[in-house]
């Protein structure tokens, strides 16, 4: 019955939060900016480091004789097709981040690089798009790969409870069962919820400008917490249908709906200046790769790397327990090589393209249409790719798809995490209680307008990077222990699939 206590404690540490951030506002957003401060200043070198080891271990195990160890029983085929396995993947660990920095991003670095780069020159818009493919590249779905391998592994193959804890039963053998165990558990449910808050609160905060772009909404935060409501509400009636069902059919919608966009914007867009940018900054990104992922730049442009690079390390890892176990529950029956290099590949090329093709497009005004428009982006950070429809064909029509887009992502991904919060809290169950369900999506929403009330969009980032800090400690034994308990199976019980 000690389980019971992951849901009980998290609950209320999560609710206690949300009681702090509306009562006092102010002092919430004090003491977070204090402790977002001192882990920046005194361990950000620990997410880069801990993301780069995330990617060797994730890449070795694909290319190592564990790699043809099957995620389930020796003869079990996945339960999706790949379509269906890579639309779930893109939603869940992607989605609304795509929608919100595609545009802001790539603007945001080329009039502010680190400060040894001049602003809007060639070298920072170079920089812009090559730091844009690497927040978003190969590292997120390392760091996903680690958690969503580990929770695959021992529950499909050593028949364990789908929890984080059981993943590591080689370096604590039953005492996962105890205080041990619980106390993993809910720091997985607390990071999650953090994670999921932010994404939250960007893709409620680009809706309303976006709506506002269109119909004659009053701007403010007031929209921002009525489209909140009615998103909450879309998600829980999704949430009720089921995996198989809703998200699998919202996700499978969404990816023809982000691909239509893409295409367009790339057929109308600059169509050869958008292809030499993703192949020059391909190149550029995989020959930087190692420089990039182990830099801090502490010489010079320390600020700006702990500004981005290291709020995007911590992000994708508070992200890790919400996505690793939804990943987790889709990849049954794949084998770990196809599993690694299918997560890692096939997203990753989408994401390149993806920024690519709205960074590049958004280069091409900025350059040689209208110099204010980056700035103009900058400024009004939520609301960069609808400026940036204006200078396309079809503005309306692109912003109504785009607004479908950002609502069916942030509907996916609450989805989607009130599935894993309802499963981490009900035991590992993959058919977790509605009254939970419905519990975590009220939770997570509410979370998110707080933190917007009291801290808006620098609150949610500084959030992230504070509960992440604990969950990137967890993760690194997390990886040894899934080595051992692989190690033991394939050299102690005799090769799997013989």
């Amino acid at each position: 019955m000690v389980r019971n206590g992951v849901f009980v404690t998290s609950l209320v540490l999560v609710l206690l939060f949300v009681a702090v951030g509306i009562f006092l506002p102010g002092e919430m957003d004090l003491f977070s900016a204090a402790v977002h401060g001192w882990i920046i200043e005194h361990v950000g070198w620990a997410y880069l480091l801990s993301a780069f080891l995330f990617l060797v271990f994730s890449l070795g195990l694909a290319l190592s004789p564990f790699g043809s160890i099957r995620l389930g029983a020796d003869t079990e085929k996945p339960q999706y097709s790949y379509f269906g396995w890579f639309s779930m993947l893109f939603a869940a660990g992607m989605g609304i981040g795509l929608i919100f920095w595609g545009v802001a991003e790539p603007m945001s670095h080329y009039l502010n690089p680190p400060e040894h780069i001049a602003g809007s020159s060639a070298e920072a818009a170079a920089f812009a798009m090559r730091y844009s493919f690497f927040h978003w590249g190969v590292h997120p779905w390392a760091i996903y790969i680690v958690m969503s391998l580990s929770i695959a592994y021992f529950s499909f193959r050593r028949g364990m409870p789908p929890l984080i804890s059981s993943c590591f039963y080689p370096l604590l053998g039953d005492r996962i069962q105890g205080l041990w165990g619980q106390a993993i558990d809910t720091l997985a449910v607390i990071a999650t919820v953090f994670g999921i808050v932010t994404s939250l609160g960007l893709g409620a905060l680009q809706i309303t400008d976006g709506v506002g772009s269109i119909l004659p909404l009053p701007p403010g935060l007031g929209t921002t917490l009525v489209i909140i409501a009615v998103v909450t509400v879309l998600y829980m009636i999704s949430s009720m249908t089921g995996l198989d069902k809703g998200i699998q059919l919202l996700s499978r919608t969404n990816v023809f709906l982000a691909v239509a966009l893409l295409l367009f914007v790339l057929v109308v867009g600059p169509s050869s200046y958008i292809l030499n940018i993703f192949t020059t900054t391909l190149g550029g990104y995989l020959s930087g790769l190692l420089e990039m992922s182990l830099s801090t730049n502490p010489f010079e442009g320390y600020g700006w790397t702990r500004s981005w690079t290291l709020f995007y390390w911590a992000w994708w890892i508070s992200w890790s327990p919400f996505v690793g176990l939804f990943v987790a529950s889709i990849s049954r029956g794949r084998t770990i090589r196809e599993f690694v290099l299918g997560a890692i590949l096939v997203p990753t090329l989408l994401t390149f393209l993806w920024f690519a093709t709205f960074g590049g497009t958004a280069f091409a005004v900025a350059r040689y249409d209208d110099p204010g428009f980056a700035t103009r982006a900058v400024e009004e950070v939520s609301s960069a790719l609808f400026i940036l429809f204006e200078y396309l064909p079809f503005s309306p029509v692109l912003t109504v798809l785009a607004l479908v887009l950002l609502t069916v992502f942030f509907v996916t991904s609450a989805d989607s995490a009130t599935f894993v919060l309802a499963m981490m809290t009900s035991r590992g169950s993959l058919s977790p209680p509605a009254g939970k369900k419905l519990l975590w999506g009220a939770v997570q929403s509410t979370a998110a307008a707080v933190l917007l009330l009291s801290g808006g969009l620098d609150a949610l980032q500084r959030m992230a990077i504070v509960a992440a800090l604990p969950f990137t400690v967890v993760m690194l034994f997390m990886a040894a222990s899934l080595y051992k308990g692989m190690h033991y199976e394939m050299y102690r019980e005799g090769s799997p699939g013989k």
